[in-house]
């Protein structure tokens, strides 16, 4: 079974989904990891982001595992961050990785989260869900997240949020038979049980 949670950055997805899979006893993937390693590679090899994610052997789970490495850390570093953004809009690299993505969603039980895992890369899963927030709220747990500025993040997130919704390939959209959550407000294990009874009602 896939569980599909789709929503811009900062709405909690991975907070989310990391402990819906625990709950649930899932295994949880991180799409936006598999942009980040592949961004990593590009920065670190040089040549084309397309070919750095076609070659990209990943493990995920709680340790991400790129080609044999663990980049958990490396990944998480601004100047990689900048560059899955800056690589996400290509084709070619969204090709890949959702290649990558389809292939370990085919066996198992899985929480998948993203931008566009219940429209694209899932778009059978039975239960989909769209995390919102307000965009203070979203800028406000981003700061905390990266120890910075809440107002640059406020900044810096509505380029971002308006690059996804707005790029050709896999624009960042609800899926028309996703539940629209809106995070602002609820704690992480009110979010988790309100997706937990989705599943049980599915």
């Amino acid at each position: 079974m896939v569980i599909a949670i789709d929503g811009p950055a900062g709405a909690g997805k991975s907070t989310v989904a990391r402990a819906l899979a625990r709950e649930l006893g899932f295994t949880y993937l991180d799409s936006g990891a598999m942009y980040r390693a592949a961004a990593l590679a590009l920065l670190e090899q040089g040549g084309a982001a397309s070919e750095r994610a076609e070659e990209l052997e990943l493990e995920l789970g709680d340790r991400v595992m790129a080609n044999g490495r663990d980049v958990t850390d490396a990944i998480r570093a601004p100047e990689v961050s900048e560059a899955a953004s800056r690589i996400a809009t290509n084709e070619k690299v969204r090709s890949a990785l959702v290649r990558k993505q389809r292939s370990l969603l085919e066996s198992g039980d899985w929480v998948a989260e993203g931008r566009d895992i219940g429209t694209v890369v899932a778009p059978d899963a039975p239960v989909k869900v769209f995390l919102t927030a307000s965009p203070e709220e979203r800028a406000r747990r981003r700061a905390d997240e990266l120890g910075t500025d809440q107002a640059t993040v406020l900044r810096d997130q509505a380029v971002r949020d308006a690059q996804d919704r707005s790029r050709e390939h896999s624009p960042l959209m609800a899926a028309p038979d996703a539940v629209e959550l809106d995070t602002t407000g609820l704690s992480l294990d009110q979010v988790v049980a309100r997706i937990v009874d989705m599943v049980r009602n599915h």
